[in-house]
C-alpha cells in the first residue's frame, strides 16, 4: 500500500506564502490555504483554497478538522501566527502555544515578558487614548499589533505626538498604540528556527532603512558584518527572549538596535519567519539551509537538526518612491547572491 499523502494547512495566501506553498508541493504534500480572496496569489497554486480570513480561527479549525490535516504553518505573517498556534494546539499538532503566539503578536505583551526576564528593550507604554505620561521626546509610536513599518512614526515635536498616536490606533487591530523610547543605532534581525524548545541560530541580517520618521526597510544583507563574538552574544540573547515568550516551535524573526555605545536592545520578536524574502530566500542563499522546508518539517512533527554553513553573501534591495511611508508602498525588488542578481520583480505580487 502506498503511503498516504500528508496535508498541510497554510494560513494566508498572499505572495508571502508562495514559497511555502511551492516548497510543500515539491515535498509531495497536499496544500490547503486560507485567506481573503483579494491578494490571494496562492489561490491557484495550492490544492484546496478556502476564502476565510486568517483571523477566523474557529472556522479555520473546523475546516482543518474536517480536512484531517497533519500540520499547520505560515511564514512572514504576524496576523496569521495566533491562528496557526490555535489550530495546532486544539488538534494536538506541533506548534507554539496559543498563549505564546498571542503574546508575541502584541508588542506590549511582548515587551512586558522580555522586561520581566531581564532582556534589554526600550522603555515603553501602551496607549488606548491620547494621553502619554512619563516619556520624553523623541519617541517612536506604532500600532501594538502590526508589522511592515505600518503607521510607525518617530516623533520629535510635541505637536506631532497626538496625530502619530491617532494614526497608530487606527491601524491597530486592537485599537492600541505603543509609545516607546527612541534608540539610535544600527538595525539587525536574527533568524532562528526552534524545535521542541531548542533554538537553532541560522543567520543575522544587516538592514538599511529610510530612517526617521517611518523607518521603512529598503535593503537586507546576509551575513552580518558584526564581530563573531557579538553575533554569538546576540544569538544567546535571542534564545533567552524566545524562552521568555514561550516560543518553542517553528521560525522566529527578532529585530534589534545596537547603539554606538554597544547597547543591544530587542525591538520586536515575531513567532514567524522574517518577510522581505529574508527567510524564504536570503537564508538559503547565504547558508545553504532551506528555512522554508525546516518550518514545514517542524509543523509536521518531525525533529530537525539544522546545520547552516556560510556559503556566500545574499541581499535584497527594494525600489521605493522618495517619500515611502510603509513597506506596502515599495514598488519592486532585486535579490542577489554574491553580487549576482538571481531574482527580481517590478511589483510585489
Amino acid at each position: 500500500m502506498s503511503e498516504l499523502v500528508k496535508s498541510l494547512a497554510i494560513i494566508g495566501a498572499s505572495y508571502l506564502q508562495r514559497p511555502l506553498v511551492e516548497r510543500a508541493k515539491e515535498m509531495g504534500l497536499r496544500t490547503i490555504c486560507f485567506a481573503w480572496v483579494e491578494g490571494a496569489v496562492c489561490k491557484d497554486l495550492c490544492d484546496v483554497f478556502y476564502p476565510v480570513s486568517v483571523l477566523e480561527k474557529e472556522e479555520i479549525l473546523r475546516i482543518c478538522r474536517a480536512e484531517k490535516i497533519d500540520g499547520v504553518c505560515t511564514i512572514a505573517s504576524d496576523a496569521a501566527a495566533p491562528t496557526v498556534a490555535y489550530v495546532a494546539e486544539q488538534m494536538g499538532l506541533t506548534g507554539n502555544s496559543y498563549e505564546a503566539a498571542v503574546r508575541a503578536n502584541n508588542k506590549y505583551a511582548m515587551r512586558e515578558a522580555l522586561a520581566k526576564a531581564g532582556v534589554e528593550c526600550p522603555r515603553f507604554m501602551r496607549v488606548k487614548g491620547l494621553e502619554v505620561r512619563g516619556m520624553e521626546l523623541p519617541l517612536i509610536v506604532k500600532p501594538s499589533d502590526r508589522s511592515g513599518s505600518l503607521a510607525v512614526t518617530k516623533v520629535e515635536k510635541e505637536d506631532d505626538l497626538m496625530p502619530a498616536i491617532e494614526k497608530a490606533i487606527k491601524a491597530s487591530f486592537a485599537h492600541e498604540a505603543m509609545v516607546e523610547e527612541y534608540i539610535d543605532g544600527r538595525e539587525i534581525s536574527v533568524e532562528m528556527i526552534s524545535c521542541r524548545g531548542i533554538h537553532y541560530a541560522l543567520q543575522i541580517t544587516d538592514k538599511v532603512t529610510t530612517g526617521a520618521p517611518h523607518f521603512v526597510e529598503l535593503e537586507h544583507h546576509q551575513p552580518s558584518d558584526l564581530p563573531a563574538a557579538m553575533q554569538t552574544h546576540i544569538f544567546d540573547i535571542t534564545r533567552r527572549a524566545l524562552d521568555a515568550l514561550g516560543l518553542t516551535n517553528g521560525a522566529s524573526h527578532s529585530e534589534y538596535k545596537i547603539t554606538k555605545e554597544g547597547r543591544i536592545a530587542v525591538m520586536e520578536i515575531g513567532g514567524r519567519m522574517g518577510g522581505d524574502f529574508i527567510g524564504s530566500d536570503l537564508v538559503r542563499l547565504s547558508t545553504g539551509y532551506d528555512f522554508v522546508e525546516g518550518v514545514i518539517r517542524v509543523a509536521l512533527g518531525e525533529i530537525i537538526h539544522p546545520a547552516p554553513r556560510q556559503i556566500g553573501r545574499s541581499s535584497v534591495i527594494f525600489d521605493a518612491p522618495e517619500n515611502v511611508t510603509c513597506s506596502a508602498e515599495r514598488t519592486g525588488y532585486r535579490i542577489y547572491q554574491d553580487g549576482r542578481a538571481v531574482a527580481s520583480s517590478q511589483r510585489l505580487e
